[in-house]
């Protein structure tokens, strides 16, 4: 009896010390007084899914029971390193490139939407180094669209904002593709 008693006293003390040192900590740091800035920004990206070195490549894909003749079918997911250029020629001079996934998600191919996660990376020039992120719905069969851009690094660390995209050039038939891209970063 006298041991449970001791027990149940040991376990009230560890009871009653623990909110004391498990208490939750966190220091709040002021916003550094560095003025928000705005960039703006204008490419083509260069997506390729055919020929000898793609750009863009199937990873996987759903195994659907219909059949659908689509280059990008509903359920695929592709990875991708495209090429940033300064302008829709094959030929204009690359300033960076573009890597990550994206995966085709509307079952509608008349409303062929896209949901894309990738780093826009500058190899060239003033922002060689860095880059920004997108993760976001895609609707592609819309002329014009916006993308959100949700982070990034280098001289874009902390970077948010947006992109309208454009298509220049599509093949049905192969999937390859060239968007005009007009980004406007905010960061710091």
């Amino acid at each position: 009896m006298e041991e449970e008693l001791i027990f149940a006293w040991a376990m009230i003390f560890c009871i009653a010390i623990a909110p004391v040192y498990g208490e939750y900590y966190s220091k709040t740091v002021a916003p550094s007084s560095k003025v928000e800035k705005v960039t703006n920004l204008h490419f083509f990206l260069h997506d390729t899914l055919s020929g000898e070195n793609p750009s863009a490549v199937l990873v996987a894909r759903a195994n659907l029971t219909r059949k659908d003749h689509s280059p990008v079918p509903f359920g695929s997911l592709f990875a991708i390193d495209d090429p940033l250029r300064v302008g829709p020629e094959p030929t204009s001079k690359i300033i960076g490139n573009a890597q990550g996934l994206y995966l085709s998600s509307s079952q509608d191919a008349s409303k062929f939407t896209i949901v894309l996660y990738a780093d826009f990376a500058f190899t060239t020039g003033k922002f060689k180094g860095s880059s920004f992120s997108i993760f976001s719905r895609n609707p592609v069969t819309e002329a014009k669209r916006e993308v959100a851009i949700v982070g990034g690094r280098g001289r874009f660390r902390m970077a948010r904002g947006f992109a309208h995209i454009k298509t220049s050039y599509f093949n049905a038939t192969t999937g390859d593709a060239i968007l005009d891209y007009k980004v406007t970063l905010y960061h710091y």
